[in-house]
């Protein structure tokens, strides 16, 4: 792999958000609505049940740290698209970049985004409902590693599957972090969905980290185990992921499948 074709893709998505303050605006005002709209109704949940339940800590917490996931995972896909809408794409891979290399720069952008966005979403959290990740102590970091990796992953079957089936299926893309979000527990635990819908829970890395904000926020001990398996799925699934979009990629390459992107279909 070399690194300085990863940096130029990296560059590439810097200058672009840099240069456009139109694309630098759209990565935070969706996150602000969420912070706003969660952070007020786990104030007035909190003032009306009167049990001292922190429900900032709980559900503003697993709100900014699902969309942080969403914002990794985007920062992939939206790396993609950019090439896809300028028509660029075909001229990357005319070039020696490699598909490794090509992924590598969009899961630094990627980095960039979430880094952006979470500062954000934490200054405003804090600011307007006294939110502080500190709560959770040094398992944040863990919850964070295993929401990026999870992000990563998503991002590179997006790409894989609007690879596949062309431009026009971005719109399959958008709907998926909504899709996962009732199987991971962002806001209740999984215990009270159904058992198929647990079972599949169970296989999400996410899961485990909205499991132990839970446990944390309610005094119980650090999730040292249930975190470790979270990373390791994590770290399974962009392994699965990244084999994905190379079977597809190869098999663009060897039917020319390729040379026919464009804007509607690649049939």
């Amino acid at each position: 792999m070399n690194a300085q074709r990863v940096y130029a893709i990296f560059l590439r998505q810097w200058y672009l958000i840099r240069g456009n303050a139109t694309r630098f605006v759209q990565m935070f005002i969706w996150i602000t609505v969420d912070i706003v709209m969660w952070g007020f109704l786990s104030r007035y949940l909190g003032g009306i049940s009167g049990s001292g339940f922190n429900f900032i800590s709980v559900f503003l917490g697993a709100i900014l740290l699902w969309d942080f996931l969403i914002q990794i995972m985007q920062g992939i896909t939206m790396s993609f698209f950019e090439d896809v809408w300028s028509r660029n794409f075909l001229n990357i891979f005319a070039s020696p970049i490699r598909i490794s290399e090509y992924v590598a720069g969009f899961t630094l952008a990627s980095i960039l985004r979430g880094i952006i966005a979470l500062a954000v979403m934490l200054v405003l959290a804090s600011a307007m409902f006294g939110f502080s990740a500190l709560i959770y102590g040094a398992a944040i970091s863990l919850f964070l590693l295993v929401l990026f990796l999870s992000g990563v992953a998503l991002g590179i079957v997006a790409v894989s599957i609007v690879l596949r089936l062309g431009p026009a299926a971005e719109w399959f893309i958008w709907p998926i972090p909504a899709l996962l979000s009732p199987f991971v527990g962002v806001l209740y635990p999984l215990t009270v969905l159904p058992a198929w819908m647990q079972f599949i829970g169970h296989l999400l890395p996410p899961s485990y980290v909205f499991a132990g904000v839970r446990t944390i926020v309610s005094g119980g001990a650090f999730p040292g185990t249930e975190l470790l398996l979270g990373i390791v799925l994590a770290l399974l699934y962009i392994v699965l992921a990244y084999f994905m979009l190379m079977t597809v990629y190869k098999k663009a390459i060897r039917s020319g499948l390729i040379a026919r992107y464009s804007a509607e279909t690649v049939n």
